[in-house]
């Protein structure tokens, strides 16, 4: 059952802490990746934090990986063409600044107690492995919260860097991505966040990709702890996964010829796009049912109109008919409009444009407050959320509300429990990849006005592309309160549909789970379906065809 409990108006937890202590093991002091920069900037920032000190390893303590010549020379020729990584310039983080202690943490006897005195000097709290080899037992049972490492640091070695590589050789759906911690007497590994990212078509952009998201992962989880401090491990220790080892070269060739003819269809799709065609293809699906029990292998098609492809459906019943919003483009165009029908039957009576910008418009969720009723569509183009009122039923609406100001959010959604108001909203914190698919931030709201907005304590409450972005507004049956969400996944956006029960909503909590999968297996054809919504008894789904 939804728990939604009373105002909590204790103090910050942080506030009654000294910064939480962070060390880093790295190999060099120069030469950062952009995600571990990205890490680094965020910690100085963030008065919560202390980046306390750097341990360099002079040497470590497994043997390389074996060097694959194919694999560093695919890695450099794909990274060059395909890699979209600016470097990232810290605004906080100064190297200058740091201090680094060299460490051998292979060695044994006289070294290994100096670098166990380094570590029990430095008085870290806790400390970030950058690389697959971690500080040795003694030095990590001083650490309170011991030794953090990315699943991804132990893939790979030296010069080799094969994270990414199994997922898209493999084509699995998703890419896995675990943020794991060794503590405690005994040491013990446990998992204390995992997600799953839509895999690319390529491997070096799929790791990138990854990573960029993991920084987030990994900052959020550092506030938890804070606020945690001290709390005792899970009774039951969470298997470590095995790294994927290294790519064997006749995958790296087949991977090469696959990601050959990737490009090949792509540039395919750049070039029909380009002349007026290859745009997305969406279909609705209509039927009976309620979110808790809709069978869209019974629903009805509502086929696309030469002149006009509708996606993002958002009904609402009007004085005894019921009314469809959504998102419309004609082929080749690239900026959709919000139009409006009615529904005469199953059929569709084409009304006209509701809403229309010179950016583009889509997720029109609409919804009524105190007598009247507005929209809120996906603005994400003019970098800010917008609500609109209507003021002639149903194609003259005006601005009402504005807010997040500069950020880019995604598929915005507000609901009201027990007389509170949330705004669900996906937002990308990014610096090469704009993604509005893997995390979901939640904020109290005032309502449709967004004058006070406070932000959830674990923002992005959920991190994952396979759960995270809206599919639709939230429903409350029976007491339960269900959140529809996309599946994104196998490299298609818009794979699948999720209905999620959230069960504890608070601005300090927040948990939910999947009840329900829908795949774009219910009508052939298909090959996505990403969109929910149902009044009076009607539900519509949206479902992407080849044409």
């Amino acid at each position: 059952m939804l728990t939604v409990p009373a105002p909590d108006t204790r103090p910050v937890p942080g506030g009654a802490f000294r910064p939480l202590r962070i060390g880093v093991l790295a190999s060099k002091k120069r030469g950062f990746d952009n995600w571990q920069l990205r890490v680094f900037d965020r910690i100085v920032s963030d008065p919560r934090f202390e980046l306390a000190g750097f341990l360099m390893a002079t040497s470590e303590k497994s043997e390389k990986a074996s060097q694959s010549p194919l694999l560093s020379l695919a890695s450099r020729l794909e990274r060059a063409a395909l890699a979209r990584q600016p470097a990232f310039i810290p605004t906080h983080f100064d190297p200058d600044r740091q201090r680094f202690e060299d460490v051998d943490i292979g060695a044994e006897g006289e070294a290994g107690r100096r670098l166990v005195q380094s570590v029990e000097e430095m008085d870290f709290d806790l400390v970030i492995s950058l690389l697959p080899d971690g500080l040795p037992d003694a030095a990590v049972r001083l650490l309170p919260l011991g030794e953090w490492h990315l699943s991804f640091t132990a893939e790979t070695s030296g010069a080799a860097d094969w994270y990414g590589y199994a997922s898209v050789i493999g084509a699995r759906p998703s890419t896995p991505l675990r943020l794991e911690v060794r503590r405690g007497d005994p040491l013990r590994t446990v998992c204390l966040a995992a997600s799953s990212f839509n895999t690319k078509f390529s491997a070096v952009r799929n790791a990138d990709f990854v990573k960029e998201r993991a920084v987030t992962l990994l900052m959020r989880e550092l506030g938890r702890s804070l606020d945690e401090r001290g709390r005792e491990l899970p009774a039951e220790t969470n298997a470590e996964v095995a790294p994927e080892p290294l790519p064997r070269d006749r995958d790296l060739l087949a991977y090469g010829l696959q990601l050959s003819s990737a490009l090949i269809g792509r540039a395919g799709k750049a070039l029909k796009s380009r002349m007026g065609g290859g745009s997305a293809v969406w279909t609705l699906y209509t039927g009976r049912g309620t979110i808790d029990d809709f069978d869209p292998r019974q629903a009805v098609e509502i086929a696309p109109d030469d002149d006009e492809i509708r996606a993002d459906p958002f009904l609402l019943e009007h004085e005894g008919e019921c009314y469809l919003f959504y998102e419309a483009y004609a082929q080749g165009q690239h900026r959709a409009h919000i139009a409006v029908s009615r529904f005469v039957g199953d059929r569709l009576e084409r009304l006209g444009i509701a809403l229309q910008s010179e950016h583009h418009l889509s997720y029109p969720f609409v919804f009524r407050h105190d007598g009247d009723l507005f929209m809120m569509p996906e603005t994400n183009q003019a970098r800010r959320i917008e609500v609109w009122r209507c003021v002639e039923f149903p194609l003259k609406w005006e601005l009402y509300s504005t807010a997040l100001e500069g950020q880019s959010a995604a598929d915005s959604t507000l609901t009201q429990i027990d007389g509170k108001w949330w705004l669900f909203t996906n937002l990308s914190d990014f610096h090469a990849y704009e993604d509005h698919c893997s995390e979901l931030h939640v904020f109290e709201v005032d309502g449709p006005a967004l004058k006070r907005i406070v932000p959830h304590r674990r923002n992005p409450v959920v991190i994952d592309s396979t759960l995270a972005r809206n599919a639709g507004r939230m429903f409350e049956r029976n007491g339960r309160l269900y959140r529809p969400s996309q599946r994104n996944e196998y490299g298609v956006y818009g794979y699948g549909l999720n209905i999620m029960e959230i069960d504890q909503l608070d601005l300090d909590n927040y948990r939910e789970r999947c009840v329900r999968t829908v795949v774009p297996d219910f009508k052939p054809g298909l090959y996505g379906c990403h969109h929910f919504d149902a009044a009076g008894g009607r539900y519509i789904i949206d479902a992407r065809r080849d044409r």
